[in-house]
């Protein structure tokens, strides 16, 4: 014979054990949901987002082999683990050539001991090309030779600026040979530094 009192504590139990394991599943999916919301409206913790327009997809230079100045070859050699800043300027550059050019020497003095896992790739329009009058001495920097698929490899490399002119945008590669960010001629070298800065700590 069921003892009353005695079932009546069981039901409780199981009661308060469903609930439980309901709110244990509220919480579990609840949390991946949200996650998942997070996630596909591109919502990232402030540290982790990069300043630069991410390329998607990157563009892929890894079939390419610029040549430099001298007339040697300029390799991507994922295994060094180097960065590289490239810019391709017009041939009419001048005074924001200057500009850029000492915006990249802070940039790259400012990597610190990690500054000489960055090349500077400065993309010329024609030949004979140099830098700037009154530019810094880059440290790391490579010219190459112009190079139209390479050029032409390097999104919106033409685009005009809102004053009407030609700016000098710059991209950011990978070790690999991957164009991953863009920065848009007159931004923040600021931003730039703060990129790579992250990116170089992940070896």
């Amino acid at each position: 014979m069921t003892d009353k009192h005695s079932a009546a504590p069981d039901t409780a139990t199981r009661n308060r054990n469903r609930m439980m394991l309901l709110v244990i599943f509220a919480l579990f999916f609840g949390s991946l949901f949200f996650a998942g919301v997070l996630r596909f409206s591109g919502w990232r913790p402030a540290g982790m987002k990069n300043k630069g327009e991410l390329l998607q997809p990157p563009a892929d230079l890894r079939a390419l082999t610029p040549k430099l100045l001298d007339g040697g070859d300029y390799r991507w050699n994922p295994v060094a683990r180097t960065w590289r800043i490239v810019l391709a300027p017009p041939a009419d550059c001048a005074a924001e050539c200057a500009k850029v050019a000492n915006d990249l020497y802070k940039v790259w003095e400012l990597q610190g001991r990690e500054a000489t896992r960055v090349d500077v790739l400065w993309l010329c329009a024609a030949t004979p090309c140099a830098l700037p009058a009154g530019a810094p001495p880059l440290p790391n920097l490579r010219l190459l030779q112009a190079d139209a698929g390479l050029r032409a490899k390097l999104p919106r490399v033409d685009a005009v600026t809102w004053s009407g002119g030609r700016g000098v945008p710059l991209y950011l590669i990978d070790p690999n040979g991957f164009v991953i960010l863009r920065y848009a001629a007159g931004a923040d070298p600021g931003d730039l530094r703060s990129d790579l800065a992250k990116l170089l700590k992940l070896k």
